[in-house]
């Protein structure tokens, strides 16, 4: 393999959204399997117990596996990671298609291709985030993270209906089989375009000089080295925690302070997608601040004071809690665009599968810490409190970004004790 030093060339788009492209048919495939699974189980057992263990198992492979495989990213081949995650994936919903289509399916058999899938995620997800940073320029990292938190909000809108839909029209078999036919989509421009590889120092018998359990401990004091990323962990972790369960409390404020039904939370639910979707087209095209971390803070406050209009909103305002939602809605992508340019332009290449899987763990762990705190409380101070708590902390924390050196110069003080390592095209 040829060592290459020169920039991205100018005509990356056309490789990255072809891969881009790729992967949105085969999200939308995934998000049908998802929402056809949930509603089963919903269907056959109508237990909440069944559908938070669905949740709890397609969730511990992110929280326990993330730094493990971000340390395997970092080493492997990340274009063959991609298509092996695929390939896994759309082979474990093949035995799903089977076990329905002979009658034998049961909820274990849910559970544990759930579990895979998750797994193919995991790996997946981390090898596509660092490997974008070696495909598209740095300064269109949050225009293209804009166009990613679109595509993804776009998906959470269409595939719950269009699911309802199939599902009524054909057995569960064949609209499991459709995520099959999109991954091909997300396989096929893999298997003819490269994607550039960090170089690693290697012994003399081509091996690596340090071992998986090195790298990962030298990915967590990467990050430790870097005193403005703890601080935006920080931050960005007791935002979760806030803000997480704001979601899950929806459909008791909807019913008890609004006295309203299904048909008012859906409406939230979908406002806030639209308004995810509104937020990465604008952050697409405007690109954010020159500094990523002033347009994270201002999303960071427009979040908080959306979540307060929610929880300010009277029980015959109802539409005052519409708008919060919607401005929620819309300013997350502005945090959430930022941050990951910041991760993927900040960090040394050959890093950034180790320092994106320990950030995608630490958040991911925080939903379901979260959720088992917010419930007990919320029925001892109401659930309208914990909105009011929520977005003002997240309001006041996005008002004292500004004020904190150390988080405001996150992009200038990161660990510069040695240089990042050449790129290497890929030629398999």
């Amino acid at each position: 393999m040829d060592n290459i030093n020169q920039p991205i060339p100018q005509r990356w788009a056309v490789k990255y959204y072809t891969i881009f492209a790729g992967q949105a048919v085969s999200l939308f495939g995934s998000g049908l399997v998802q929402f056809a699974l949930v509603w089963h189980l919903t269907q056959k057992t109508g237990s909440a117990t069944v559908l938070a263990m669905a949740t709890l198992v397609a969730m511990l492979p992110q929280v326990i596996l993330g730094p493990l495989v971000g340390a395997l990213v970092d080493r492997w081949n990340r274009r063959m990671i991609m298509i092996v995650a695929d390939a896994g994936i759309a082979a474990s919903t093949a035995v799903l298609v089977y076990l329905f289509y002979t009658g034998q399916i049961e909820v274990w058999h849910i559970y544990l291709v759930m579990f895979v899938r998750s797994i193919g995620d995991v790996f997946h997800h981390s090898a596509l985030g660092a490997s974008t940073v070696l495909l598209v320029p740095s300064d269109q990292l949050t225009r293209v993270s804009g166009i990613n938190q679109t595509l993804r909000a776009a998906i959470n809108i269409v595939s719950p209906p269009t699911g309802a839909l199939l599902l009524g029209i054909m057995p569960m078999q064949s609209v499991l089989f459709i995520d099959i036919v999109t991954a091909l989509f997300g396989v096929l421009p893999l298997l003819f375009l490269s994607i550039p590889q960090p170089v690693r120092e290697l012994t003399e018998e081509g091996k690596h000089k340090t071992s998986v359990w090195e790298d990962m401990k030298e990915g967590i004091q990467y990050i430790r080295s870097w005193p403005g990323l703890m601080a935006v962990i920080a931050l960005a972790l007791a935002c979760n925690f806030l803000l997480t369960p704001t979601g899950s409390l929806m459909p008791l404020l909807v019913t008890k302070h609004f006295g309203l039904g299904a048909l008012e939370f859906g409406l939230m639910d979908s406002i806030w997608a639209f308004g995810m979707v509104i937020g990465g087209i604008l952050l697409g095209v405007w690109g954010g601040f020159k500094k990523n971390i002033i347009t994270a803070m201002v999303g960071i406050i427009g979040i908080g004071v959306g979540i307060t209009i929610v929880g300010f909103a009277p029980a015959n305002m109802f539409w005052l809690a519409v708008v919060g939602m919607t401005i929620s809605g819309i300013t997350n992508p502005i945090v959430n665009g930022p941050l990951g340019a910041i991760l993927q332009a900040s960090v040394k290449p050959e890093m950034q599968g180790r320092v994106m899987g320990v950030v995608m763990s630490l958040a991911t762990i925080m939903t379901p810490l979260s959720l088992a705190f917010a419930g007990p409380v919320s029925d001892v101070i109401g659930i309208r409190t914990w909105y009011w708590v929520a977005g003002i902390a997240t309001l006041l924390m996005g008002i004292g970004g500004f004020f904190t050196p150390i988080i405001m110069n996150v992009e200038q003080n990161r660990n510069e004790s040695s240089p990042p390592l050449p790129l290497q095209a890929s030629t398999d």
